[in-house]
């Protein structure tokens, strides 16, 4: 999941921070930007989300069915 956060976020951090928790236990990855660093570096967020594209994720997700 990729995530744009802006100022409202230091108000929502507490309950970002368990929505996260919770989809990185369900087998997901949350990367999150800044706005600002859209804006200003996207390029270097494009490299970002594209290194984490093409690496493996510690826990893979699981089959279809529940099986592993």
């Amino acid at each position: 999941m990729i995530e744009e956060d802006g100022e409202q976020h230091d108000e929502r951090e507490p309950l970002d921070r368990r929505r996260t928790a919770f989809i990185e236990a369900e087998g997901f990855r949350v990367i999150r930007f800044w706005n600002n660093e859209v804006i200003g570096n996207l390029d270097g967020v494009l490299l970002t989300i594209l290194a984490a594209l093409t690496t493996s994720h510690p826990q893979p997700l699981p089959q279809a069915g529940g099986e592993i």
